[in-house]
């Protein structure tokens, strides 16, 4: 069983009592992608990479187990559109670092909370919120050492409901994929030049339809193998490697 929240107290008690158990705590956020993802993509995204990755960390011998995710984060960029839901990045710290603290306290022999939303502000306030506990660590695209990793869309900042998370999508959960997506024309914004150029929403950089990116041009073969670079920066960053 990979999910925490499917146990019960006492299978869970067993299963700490055999040895050590790593807890991955899937974030994302609840917020627009485009006119063809769901307001939950970024979760989608986050608990299906860490779902991939407890069966590798089994591989190599440990024990993990995926936590109910947190579906709220800093979302700012999405300001305008019906579904967004944004909380400050300093309630976002403090219930994040509660949560890894609870989970360290409960048994768990590490904590890595795996972060799939990628507005500059959520990332800051979820590394803040492991900053100085120990057995905690964040597993993030944002990361220069894992974003390298990525395809060339990523790289290029213009994904946001692009091909980059529309074929994420498609390799966890197909149906939430809308059959319009393979009608959306490529849109070449990028999001990392625009922040760098001052720009702080998806209306001021001109995503009336918030996404950017080519998500016609998704397949479900590179969300697959997307998870794959996912699950070895989880796995890398859950060991702390």
């Amino acid at each position: 069983m990979r999910r925490l929240a499917e146990l019960t107290t006492f299978e869970l008690e067993a299963r700490l009592a055999r040895g050590s158990v790593v807890a991955l705590v899937p974030v994302g956020s609840t917020e627009p992608h485009g006119p063809h993802l769901p307001l939950d993509t970024d979760v989608v995204i986050s608990e299906e990479a860490c779902l991939r990755a407890v069966d590798a960390l089994a591989a190599e011998g440990v024990d993990a187990l995926v936590t109910p995710s947190i579906p709220y984060g800093v979302t700012e960029f999405a300001a305008g559109f019906r579904g967004a839901v944004s909380v400050s990045g300093a309630a976002l710290t403090a219930f994040v670092r509660a949560v890894v603290e609870a989970l360290l306290a409960g048994g768990f022999a590490r904590v890595c909370v795996v972060n799939n939303h990628l507005e500059p502000a959520h990332d800051l306030a979820i590394r803040a919120a492991v900053q100085g506990v120990e057995g905690a660590s964040v597993a993030c695209p944002l990361s220069r050492r894992w974003g390298r990793t990525l395809t060339d869309e990523f790289k290029s900042g213009a994904c946001h409901a692009g091909r980059y998370e529309t074929s994420l999508v498609l390799a966890a959960r197909p149906s939430s994929v809308r059959a319009l997506a393979t009608t959306l024309a490529p849109r070449g914004e990028s999001l990392s030049a625009g922040i760098r150029a001052g720009v702080t929403s998806f209306r001021d950089l001109g995503l009336t339809e918030a996404y950017t990116g080519a998500p016609a041009e998704a397949t479900a073969q590179e969300g697959a193998e997307t998870y794959g670079r996912l699950v070895e920066m989880i796995v890398a960053e859950a060991m702390g490697r």
